[in-house]
This record gives C-alpha cells, sequence and structure tokens, in this order.
C-alpha cells in the first residue's frame, strides 16, 4: 500500500494534515463557542454554522480558477497565510459585543476563502504526482492514503480543543467562554507546521509546479485534448457531481438525525467490551493493530515482519490492560459517535488498498466510476441498518416527550449506530478519495482547478440539502421512513451511475 508512491504524496499530506488538524480542532467546538460566548440562540449559532460551512466548501471553485491563472503553487501559500490571519483574529478574546461579532465575521471570512485557496488547489498538486507514467496506476491507492492523513488530523482534533480549554480553565483561570480562543489558538499554530512542512520538502513535488516560478507569468498548461473531449469530459464530471451531492446529504447526517438518534434513541451507558471502543485510544490501539497485522504478512524481510508482530503485541497487550481495569458502567454521550468515522478511515484505507491492489493484480478492479457507484450502494446498506434499528420506536416528538417527562423510554443497542458508522465509512473510501482521483484524473489540464472546485461546490450544496432529513425529523415523520428517504436516494443514485458508466470509463 505504501510502496511505490511518489515521495511528494507524503509532503503534501502531511500538510494538509496540519491544516485539517487546526479545522476540526476549531469546528468542534465553534458552535458551543457561538451560544457561550455570544449567547446566540440554537437557531441563530445553527444558521452561521452552516452558512460557514457552505463557504468552505464554495470557495474552493474560486480558489480553483485563481490557481488555473496564477498557479496552483502560488494559491495554497496564499491560503495558508489567510487561513492563518483569519484563525488569529478568532484567538482574541474580544467578549460578545458588536466588535466581537465583526471581528468573528470577519475571521470566519477569512478561514473560509483561504481554505478555498489552499484545499483543493494542493489535491490538485496530488493528481499531478500521478501523471507520470510510473505512478499512473497508483493513482486512487495514493489518494485513498492522502484522504487517509486528513482523517488522522481530524480523530484527535476534538480531544485536543477540549485538552487545551480545561488546561486554560485550570491552569490559568479562564472563563469557559475565553477558553474556546486557546482551541482557536491550536489551529493557528497547526498552519505553522503545515507551512513548515510544505516547504521543507517543497523538492519532493517541485516538479509539478514547473512554469510558476515566475509571479507575473501565468502557469504553463500543457492541453492535447480537442474542444470536443474536453467539453465531453466537462460534462461527465458534472454528471458525477449530481451523484456527490446525494451521498453528502447522506453521509453528514453524522452530524445531524444519526446524532439525534444517538441523543434520544440509543442506550446512554455501556459495559463489558462494548464500553472499550468509546475510548479513542483503544480506537487507536486497535488501528495499530490492523496496520501491523499489514506489516506482519506484506513485509518482504524479517524485520519488517518482526516489526508488525512487535505492534500487533504491543496494542493487543494495552487493549488487554484496558479490558483488566474496566469496572462498571461507562456513560455514552451522543457527540462520542463522531469519533468513529475518522477512526473507521484510518483504519479501513489499508484494507481497502489492499482489497483493490489484489484485485488489479488479477485485472478485475473496478474502475474509479464503478467504485463510485458501488459506494453509494455500500452507502444505502447503512441506512438499511437504520431501518433496522429503528422498527418498533417511537416518532421523535413523542420519544422526546417521554424523555421530558422522565419516563422510561425504549433505547436500543448502541452497536446499531456504530456498525452504521462502519458500513458509511466503507461508502465514503469508495467514493470520496476515489472521486478526487478521477476529478484530477479526467479534469481538462487548463481547468483541473475549476473542476477541482466544482467537487467541493458539489459537496457544498450536499451540505444545504443534509437539512432535508432534518426537517422530517422536526415533522415527526417516523424514523423508518426517513432513513428510508436518504437509502432510496443512495440507491438511485448508484442507478444513475451504473447507467452512465460506460460513458463515464470511456473518458477516465
Amino acid at each position: 500500500m505504501f510502496e511505490n508512491q511518489p515521495k511528494g504524496l507524503w509532503a503534501l499530506a502531511l500538510a494538509n494534515t496540519g491544516e485539517r488538524f487546526g479545522y476540526y480542532t476549531m469546528l468542534a467546538v465553534f458552535a458551543l463557542f457561538l451560544q457561550e460566548n455570544f449567547g446566540f440562540a440554537t437557531g441563530t449559532a445553527s444558521t452561521i454554522y452552516s452558512t460557514f460551512l457552505m463557504l468552505v466548501y464554495f470557495l474552493p471553485v474560486i480558489g480553483g480558477i485563481a490557481a488555473d491563472r496564477w498557479g496552483f503553487g502560488r494559491m495554497v501559500t496564499t491560503g495558508i497565510i489567510i487561513m492563518f490571519v483569519g484563525y488569529l483574529l478568532l484567538s482574541f478574546p474580544l467578549g460578545g459585543g458588536t466588535t466581537a461579532i465583526l471581528v468573528m465575521s470577519a475571521a470566519l471570512l477569512l478561514v473560509s476563502l483561504g481554505t478555498g485557496l489552499f484545499k483543493g488547489n494542493l489535491q490538485v498538486m496530488v493528481g499531478r504526482l500521478y501523471d507520470e507514467e510510473r505512478y499512473s496506476s497508483r493513482r486512487d491507492a495514493g489518494f485513498s492514503l492522502f484522504y487517509m492523513a486528513i482523517n488522522i488530523g481530524a480523530m484527535f482534533a476534538p480531544t485536543a480543543a477540549i485538552a487545551i480549554m480545561n488546561w486554560a480553565q485550570d491552569s490559568l483561570g479562564i472563563s469557559p467562554a475565553d477558553s474556546y480562543h486557546f482551541a482557536f489558538g491550536v489551529a493557528c499554530a497547526s498552519l505553522i507546521v503545515s507551512i513548515a512542512i510544505y516547504y521543507a520538502f517543497q523538492g519532493w513535488f517541485s516538479h509539478v509546479l514547473e512554469g510558476e516560478s515566475k509571479k507575473t507569468e501565468k502557469a504553463q498548461v500543457v492541453d492535447n485534448l480537442t474542444p470536443a473531449e474536453t467539453k465531453e469530459r466537462i460534462i461527465c464530471l458534472c454528471l458525477v457531481f449530481a451523484v456527490v451531492i446525494f451521498f453528502w446529504m447522506a453521509f453528514h447526517q453524522n452530524g445531524l438525525t444519526l446524532t439525534f438518534f444517538a441523543r434520544d434513541y440509543t442506550q446512554t451507558s455501556s459495559t463489558g467490551v462494548q464500553s472499550m471502543m468509546f475510548d479513542v485510544t483503544n480506537l487507536v490501539a486497535a488501528i495499530f493493530i490492523v496496520y501491523g497485522l499489514f506489516a506482519l504478512f506484506q513485509s518482504k524481510t524479517g524485520k519488517g515482519k518482526s516489526l508488525g508482530a512487535l505492534i500487533v503485541a504491543v496494542a493487543a497487550g494495552y487493549l488487554g490492560w484496558q479490558y483488566a481495569k474496566l469496572n462498571g458502567e461507562v456513560q455514552v454521550f451522543a457527540p462520542i459517535f463522531q469519533q468513529f468515522n475518522p477512526c473507521f478511515v484510518v483504519m479501513l484505507t489499508p484494507v481497502s488498498v489492499g482489497i483493490f491492489s489484489w484485485l488489479a493484480k488479477k485485472n478485475m478492479e473496478p474502475s474509479s466510476p464503478k467504485k463510485i457507484g458501488l459506494g453509494m450502494l455500500v452507502a444505502a446498506c447503512g441506512f438499511f441498518i437504520m431501518i433496522g434499528a429503528s422498527i418498533g420506536l417511537l416518532q421523535p416528538d413523542a420519544q422526546a416527550a417521554a424523555i421530558n417527562a422522565g419516563e422510561e423510554v425504549q433505547r436500543v443497542s448502541a452497536n446499531w449506530l456504530v456498525s452504521t458508522y462502519l458500513v458509511l465509512t466503507f461508502a465514503e473510501l469508495l467514493l470520496s478519495p476515489i472521486g478526487i482521483s478521477f476529478v484530477s484524473k479526467v479534469a481538462p489540464p487548463k481547468y483541473a482547478g475549476l473542476m477541482m472546485g466544482l467537487w467541493f461546490a458539489s459537496t457544498a450544496v450536499g451540505n444545504f440539502l443534509v437539512q432535508i432529513p432534518g426537517l422530517l425529523w422536526g415533522a415527526n415523520v417516523q424514523l423508518i421512513y426517513i432513513w428510508a428517504v436518504l437509502a432510496g436516494i443512495c440507491l438511485l443514485s448508484a442507478l444513475f451511475i451504473f447507467s452512465i458508466l460506460k460513458k463515464l470509463e470511456k473518458v477516465s
């Protein structure tokens, strides 16, 4: 999995990991900050939060257009600088008055713009690493590894935010409202690390930036496509973007209806082995076991195999020690379920890459468009699990009323939700990194930045549509119908992809 990849992948992946760590550290506490620091109502805080997310995913369109004109390397660097200024403004405790609101608004615009310049363009640079013939067959695996690195940052970000806030409150006597600014300061520090990595290892990927060295010169792009071929590729990409909208609409229910289900319908305590998965360190140990096993069975040297065996033994020993310490029940809070998706991404990436590498050796590996269609089918399976979990449960209003009245209500095992997150992560690994890989490969060279920007714009539209199942929840629709809508959307999207599969495979 890690072999035969261009060195530039690791430099760009680590630079992106640093940036994502800062972003998710900020995002983990942002909604709470809006309410505690400014006293905003839930509706107001939600509107600000969702608007910020929309901008984060729409502005890569502008970033892509700018990169097509002035160069990807310059836009990545500019984006990091702009983001840093934005996070720096957020890190100043200015109270909850008008001035603080104006500064926060300016900061959010800067973070959004900086992300728009940085995120998509860095991924275009990753794609260009695989334009060389010797790496072309490793493109999908490379983007899977790149995507895994992003999720490493996401996995630890909430813990970092909470830890720095607790430290500020306990050691410095900072008020809870002001302690949020320390979390935003962590985001600033992460960007310093990110840009340091980017420049320290620039020699590993500088060849993809050829033609961008002169500040006044537009980057030179080699484009051997005819106008008809360019049009065909753009049409195919737009069809994929349309499907991606509905994937993210379904997938990002993890922050909305799936969280509501965790809060209102899932058991609030856990015991035994099940309780261990609510400690992120245990999940990290499980990740080490997976990677250790791959090293044990795939390494070509005795030293590599021995290292793999040692990793497995140490991680397994840690889990055994953790199990021996178990005593009584562990409380399960709804937000804790947010840790499973990034953990599963990191854990399952080598499994996914290994499966497709094995299929490739047998000339049976599905094409990138087919993987996207399979991803939509797998996502539908995730919501069928939720249908099974919801059979016989009260409607949302009735359940909430019973909880508020202090009545005993029926709650289901946490395993239902964890299983759903596991299946949705498989879907994500089939669709998201593979989709980005497909865009980087198919996009006409002179529109590469714009096309990658439109990938993120489709994600933004999907994020906007996330509210639809939430509205159904608020309208007191039966749970099985809410999940059925999401499963149905995923199934229809899969059928659409398979109906145009030959067209998509032709351009790829």
